[in-house]
């Protein structure tokens, strides 16, 4: 059995709760929800901004073991009101291009802070 990596970002907030940025195993990686708090911890009011944040933060999380998007077998994206799917879509397409990981997408009543619209998890194998 591989060790299990639990890995601590700098530039990421500092989790909430009791987890890490993002584990590893093997050539496996687990990123945690990664949500649209910029770095002077404000949270924009709008999803696209909030999204654009949250990507980066995914961005980062995976470049910091060696991984892309191109990597990324499996997203879950978590909305406060699903119609918002459209408007940060055109995101998520920029991010992965013609890569195409499995997905999930929710609605749900709300996230960690009252403020977030937007949360996003990401599996990787990495090459």
């Amino acid at each position: 059995m591989p060790a299990i990596e639990c890995l601590m970002l700098d530039g990421q907030p500092e989790p909430v709760s009791h987890y890490c940025h993002l584990t590893r195993a093997g050539n496996f990686v687990w990123v945690s929800g990664t949500v649209g708090v910029a770095a002077d911890g404000s949270v924009p009011d709008d999803v696209v901004e909030q999204f654009e944040i949250a990507i980066a933060s995914l961005d980062a999380c995976l470049k910091s073991v060696g991984a892309g998007a191109e990597h990324v077998v499996k997203v879950t994206v978590y909305l406060t009101d699903v119609a918002d799917r459209r408007k940060i879509n055109p995101i998520r397409q920029r991010y992965f291009g013609t890569h195409r990981p499995a997905s999930t997408l929710v609605e749900v009543s709300a996230l960690v802070l009252p403020t977030l619209k937007v949360e996003i998890e990401a599996q990787a194998v990495l090459p």
